[in-house]
């Protein structure tokens, strides 16, 4: 389990695919490899990731096509940037909210404005399978980022980056059109799983 406060911004350093559908990605990282295992996890752009190995300040992680197909993972290139969170530990302090990992879909930024001195409102268009499990003061998990939801409609919401969050994760350099992870609380999931139980 994560919580969405990113720890570190890592580098894709190599991308390995050898037409197998499994893609290998070297990661470069600092000392907050220090305490992960061979067969660790750890979150990359919100994706729950199994370190498969370590080289100096890097680490290696395998992509499966499914993931491929429900993440931005695919669309990364060396030299491009990640958010990496370490797993929470069960005696942690929960300073986001319970982010599993397990992205829902992608989705793509509409709109970036400037919103008071540093801060930015960020705009985006979900697909419609996902909307209504977002609500306004809700929680959101953003390349891995948790983040308040702000506003909401039929096919929007919008979040508010604070400068902190704009220097010190990956949603500081994304643009518009640009394709950002999205998963939704897990508790309005329940609550609707709950729902249509009790509605048979």
């Amino acid at each position: 389990m994560f919580t969405g406060i990113v720890e570190e911004i890592g580098t894709v350093k190599t991308i390995q695919d050898d037409g197998s559908g499994v893609v290998d990605l070297e990661i470069q990282a600092s000392t907050r490899l220090n305490d992960l295992p061979i067969g660790g996890s750890i979150s990359v752009n919100g994706v729950c990731l199994t370190i498969s190995g370590f080289g100096e300040n890097v680490f290696e992680t395998q992509v499966v096509p499914e993931t491929l197909r429900k993440t931005n993972l695919g669309l990364l290139c060396p030299g491009n940037t990640v958010n990496l969170e370490r797993p929470i530990p069960a005696s942690g302090r929960l300073d986001g909210h319970i982010v599993q990992g397990h992205v829902d879909d992608t989705a793509k930024i509409d709109k970036l404005s400037p919103d008071g001195l540093g801060a930015l409102l960020v705009t985006i268009k979900p697909p419609n399978s996902l909307i209504k499990y977002i609500v306004p003061k809700g929680f959101i998990a953003i390349d891995g980022t948790s983040l308040t939801v702000v506003d909401c409609g039929k096919d929007f919401f919008s979040t508010t980056l604070i400068p902190y969050t704009i220097n010190h994760t990956v949603l500081g350099s994304r643009k518009e059109t640009d394709t950002v992870n999205i998963e939704v609380d897990i508790l309005s999931k329940y609550v609707e799983s709950l729902i249509d139980i009790h509605k048979e």
